[in-house]
């Protein structure tokens, strides 16, 4: 039973990995995600039933379309792939249970939204909002992020007759959105005020806040650290990466001298790192994954060192 169990949830989740795809797909368009159906983006060519089953029609097809022969992206198999791994990850941390629906319905909606945010550098309303607002409405009936056990008493019923637990689990959640929003909100603030560019969009602040919805205040802090340093850490990378390219480039084609070349490189590397928009959301979206799985053994770990 659970290896049928365990099966199940990962086609389950291919089959929403593909339609996952169509939302990747459609949204930032304007789309509809319901109709017409799937079609091949070159030819347009309506894609038949028994070439839509997620996953394998992919690999049959060798990644192209039957029709015009068309490459197409290695993404439609990996959204696919991932949505169902991490299906399967739900159903292995948390059962056979209501809290397996609840992250399901969240990995589904990061996956989206990060794959969104890294083509588009767009975060939508319909995915952040709308995963806000059941973020909120799954704490009244499964306790976020098992909060309840570490703070409330062992002999408190947990059972559907107590309601306590409901209130509790409640809170959590809306104080991590809140936090998780006004963290991002006011890092933007400052940012553009201290350099006068935008430096988190409004789609950022509502992602942090349906991921604070779903994880709680505590897995949200986690989760804007790691975000921020992986975040800064790319940001590095790229800027002297840019540099080191650009240096090479001004000697090689202009024969300028070394120190000549590296200090008009940097301050071309410095204009990317000013203007250059970084899709965040990736990096929260991410790490927030992490973080529902990890996140509570990371921060046992870490105040260990201090036990």
């Amino acid at each position: 039973m659970f290896l049928f169990s365990a099966i199940a949830i990962f086609c389950f989740g291919l089959v929403f990995g593909s339609f996952l795809n169509v939302c990747i797909h459609r949204i930032p368009r304007e789309q509809s995600v319901v109709w017409p159906g799937s079609a091949c983006p070159t030819c347009r060519e309506e894609i038949r039933f028994y070439d839509n089953v997620p996953m394998f029609s992919w690999l049959v097809l060798r990644g192209r379309c039957r029709n015009c022969k068309a490459p197409i992206s290695p993404r439609y198999l990996l959204v696919e792939l991932l949505t169902g791994v991490l299906f399967l990850f739900c159903f292995l941390e948390f059962g056979l249970s209501l809290s397996t629906l609840k992250y399901c319905v969240f990995c589904f909606l990061i996956v989206g939204l990060v794959f969104i945010d890294a083509e588009w550098k767009l975060l939508p309303d319909q995915l952040t909002l709308t995963g806000l607002v059941v973020g909120i409405a799954f704490s009244i009936i499964v306790p976020v992020n098992d909060f309840l056990a570490q703070i409330l008493p062992t002999h408190m019923d947990m059972s559907v007759g107590g309601n306590c637990w409901r209130l509790v689990s409640l809170g959590d959640s809306v104080l991590g959105a809140v936090v998780g929003a006004s963290f991002i909100y006011g890092v933007g603030e400052i940012y553009l005020r201290a350099r006068g560019v935008q430096g988190m969009g409004f789609g950022d602040v509502k992602l942090m806040a349906m991921v604070g919805a779903f994880l709680g205040t505590r897995l949200t802090v986690v989760t804007l650290f790691g975000a921020s340093l992986v975040g800064s850490l790319f940001g590095l990378t790229a800027v002297l990466n840019v540099w080191c390219i650009r240096t090479r480039r001004r000697v090689e084609r202009n024969h300028e001298p070394f120190a000549v070349a590296r200090r008009r490189a940097w301050h071309s590397a410095s204009l990317v790192y000013r203007f250059y928009q970084i899709p965040f959301g990736v990096f929260l979206g991410s790490v927030a994954l992490i973080a529902l799985f990890f996140g509570n053994a990371l921060l046992r770990r870490y105040w260990s060192l201090y036990g």
